[in-house]
């Protein structure tokens, strides 16, 4: 059980997958033979594949799909008290040219988004690099905003945005207090 408050629902989860959906369904006009969807791991994983799986009911067809493992390339992999858990990165398409997506469930700072650019481009060179996030928080400290949006929220400087899918149990997105 989740400690916080609970700032959407799994409906609202649904129906905000739906609308990043339906604005990249109409981005590319159902035809996703160059776009590429990658979600940054751990919660833009499975943000990502249930995007690809209403694309796919809708269109007839789904962009390819894509993980990503950041963890060695975040700015405060220093200051951290354990180490990251690395995760296996799956980039099953020629980076070099394509359009892509990258996926992840809240935009808060955007470091992780800027650790994401920086192992994507060692794969190749994009031809062009989108963002879709579940919650962008309106918190940032870079020059990084979202393509596609599900919602937004903005809870206190000490309280986190925490997303629950239903493979998680308690599904919604919460704000939790900041754990040392």
């Amino acid at each position: 059980m989740i400690k916080g408050t609970q700032l959407f629902s799994a409906s609202e989860i649904t129906g905000a997958v739906e609308r990043i959906s339906d604005m990249i369904g109409n981005g590319f006009g159902g035809d996703f033979r160059e776009c590429a969807l990658v979600g940054i791991h751990q919660q833009g994983v499975p943000l990502a594949a249930m995007i690809c799986d209403r694309l796919k009911e809708k269109y007839g067809s789904a962009p390819v799909l894509g993980k990503l493992d950041i963890s060695m390339y975040r700015d405060d992999i220093g200051n951290r008290k354990r180490l990251p858990a690395i995760r296996e990165t799956e980039i099953p398409f020629d980076v070099n040219g394509s359009s892509i997506i990258l996926v992840d469930d809240v935009l808060s700072t955007g470091r992780t988004i800027r650790a994401a650019l920086d192992a994507l481009t060692d794969y190749g060179r994009a031809g062009s690099i989108r963002l879709a996030v579940l919650v962008d928080r309106g918190n940032i400290e870079f020059p990084i905003r979202a393509d596609y949006v599900g919602m937004k929220s903005t809870p206190p400087e000490d309280q986190k945005i925490v997303v629950r899918f239903e493979a998680d149990g308690d599904p919604g997105i919460y704000a939790v207090k900041w754990e040392n």
